[in-house]
């Protein structure tokens, strides 16, 4: 497609009557995709959730329909506002035809709908339904802009002033210009459709030059000064940093504290853990592909002493050159804490921790920043298998942690919250009656959903499922904790012992022993000092200062004090089986 000049010079006039009433916030929104390169990560002040649901597009659906429901229907609505007036009062008569080729509109309509991912704002209805009734209008928009945007006629109207110096000036006159040059090629297209009867053409207009304009904006580079801008922006507010729990996105075996992005190759042999490259600080992980969760301090000075529980801490040095370095990895640098050291040039000390690399469980890095001259490289604990092989050393032996065996609970459906509770000494039918069930009405799993979405609000309520195992009693409960209960354990535990596990979503847990109707210990996190000697020994050896693994571990100690526990097999056939019984008293 050639785009003539007749349309550049109707295009040239048209700008500066749409660019002038862009409201400066949502053309900041705009003009900011550049800075980040995808529509969906840029800042979105105005919308609390900017973009819900990218798996309701199809892969065919115009690139600017899914680019403006990731806008956000706020903005959608406030340029609507702004510009409608404008446009349905522009004479879109002497704009050439921009349709040919585009098939016309039905001859009869029957019955559709248009849907997205959430409430959709005015815009984005008009300009889909729009585009679902001549297929390729928003296409067609699209390639038009996109070819304006590279004409000589048009060029210097998407500069940005020279007297146009801050960040926000910068990115809401970046944003305006290539909405106003959206908005003169959308009017055009959606003023000759021919459906201004059922698609409002001023809507359509704005919902598919901001869809284009999101497109071409993340596509684009951004003006000249815009990085200086920002720079000064970010110096100019702000706040020190002191503590962030988030998650990097690993990709090729590492992730990093990096200003602007990682090398390509790295070399991990000094110390096996953490390179200082030109850019920050690149860290080597054992999973290859995925997320890690990371803990991030910037300190005063040099910590004290060094964290108990870490199984690889290194101190480096690193310079930066322009500060405001960000936690990201090689393909995603938006899923970590952003420009989180202070943004001027200056030198620093990293300490990295590391633990779970080699069993790629629960794998954690805690990375502590503080400023400080240049010292030589600090390596203050190295035991995991994985940094003695990338050092090139003989890899130590190390006994699996007892909480390894139940590691396969990750995969089944206890995964978010459970109790398991072991019982020995009693039959089925009386730990049953401890629990408060009924022996005599098992009920399928659906029918004890069906009741408690009745009689509950929120479809919960307190039931078992239970199996024979070998010498003792198992019950499961799936998000329920009648088993952490003292009074249910001290009844279970009349003929024996009976142990239970409980944890939940929120990290949250419970640890209960009981012998012969007695309760032992109840407990979420153990103090030694307080545990009678059956508990101690059921505990020896867990370590539950270590982060993660709880529940695992807990299994462990309740496998150790009845001697049963519980497998993937388990709780295979209770889920085949299908039956549980309601908890009534």
């Amino acid at each position: 497609m050639v785009t003539g000049d007749a349309l550049a010079t109707f295009v040239a006039a048209a700008m500066p009557h749409f660019v002038e009433r862009v409201p400066a916030a949502p053309a900041r929104v705009l003009g900011r995709l550049g800075a980040s390169g995808r529509p969906e990560s840029a800042p979105f002040p105005e919308d609390a959730f900017p973009y819900v649901a990218f798996e309701s597009f199809a892969p065919d659906d115009p690139a600017a329909l899914v680019a403006l429901d990731r806008v956000g229907r706020l903005t959608s609505e406030r340029l609507l506002g702004a510009l409608e007036l404008a446009i349905g009062a522009y004479p879109w008569g002497e704009a050439p035809d921009l349709l040919d080729g585009i098939p016309g509109p039905p001859d009869e309509f029957g019955y559709f709908s248009v849907s997205g991912g959430h409430e959709q704002s005015e815009a984005w209805t008009a300009a889909s339904l729009l585009d679902r009734l001549r297929p390729g209008l928003v296409d067609r928009t699209a390639d038009l802009v996109r070819e304006l945007a590279a004409h000589p006629g048009i060029t210097p109207l998407l500069a940005v002033p020279a007297d146009v110096v801050d960040e926000d000036a910068i990115a809401a006159a970046h944003g305006a210009a290539f909405l106003g040059l959206s908005v003169a090629v959308a009017g055009a297209v959606a003023y000759r459709s021919g459906l201004s009867a059922l698609a409002d053409p001023a809507a359509a207009s704005v919902g598919m030059a901001a869809g284009v304009a999101a497109v071409l904006l993340g596509e684009s580079s951004m003006p000249p000064r815009y990085a200086e801008a920002a720079l000064a922006k970010r110096r100019a507010e702000y706040v020190p940093f002191v503590f962030s729990s988030a998650y990097a996105a690993v990709a090729g075996h590492r992730f990093g504290l990096v200003e602007h992005g990682l090398p390509e190759t790295v070399d991990f042999r000094t110390n096996g853990l953490a390179a200082v490259t030109d850019g920050g600080v690149v860290i080597r992980t054992g999973v290859a592909e995925g997320q890690v969760e990371i803990e991030m301090n910037m300190l005063d000075g040099p910590p004290d002493e060094i964290d108990a529980g870490w199984e690889e801490v290194v101190d480096v040095s690193w310079h930066a050159t322009e500060g405001g370095a960000s936690v990201s990895g090689p393909y995603d640098d938006d899923l970590g804490p952003r420009h989180i050291t202070p943004p001027w040039p200056g030198d620093y000390r990293v300490r990295v921790h590391a633990r779970g690399r080699d069993d790629d469980a629960d794998e954690s890095y805690k990375i502590s920043v503080w400023s400080g001259p240049a010292e030589p490289e600090r390596v203050h604990r190295r035991t995991d298998r994985l940094g003695h092989r990338l050092r090139g050393e003989v890899e130590p032996v190390r006994v699996p942690r007892p909480e390894q065996a139940y590691r396969w609970i990750r995969r089944s459906s206890l995964v978010e919250a459970a109790t398991v509770t072991v019982v020995t000494g009693s039959t089925r039918e009386q730990v049953l009656r401890a629990f408060g069930a009924d022996p005599a009405r098992p009920q399928p799993f659906g029918d004890i959903q069906r009741e408690l979405d009745e009689e509950f609000d929120y479809g919960v309520g307190p039931w078992v499922t239970v199996l024979e195992t070998g010498g003792a009693v198992l019950v499961v409960e799936f998000n329920g904790y009648e088993g952490a209960e003292s009074r249910v354990l001290e009844a279970a535990s009349s003929g024996g012992r009976a142990a239970s596990m409980y944890w939940n979503v929120n990290a949250v847990t419970r640890h209960s022993f009981a012998e012969r109707g007695r309760l032992l210990a109840t407990f979420e996190h153990p103090e030694e000092e307080d545990l009678p000697p059956e508990v101690s020994a059921a505990l020896a050896g867990l370590d539950f200062e270590r982060m993660g693994e709880f529940a695992e571990r807990g299994l462990v100690g309740v496998e150790r004090f009845t001697g049963h526990g519980i497998t993937q097999a388990d709780l295979a056939r209770i889920e085949e089986a299908g039956l549980g019984y309601r908890v009534v008293s």
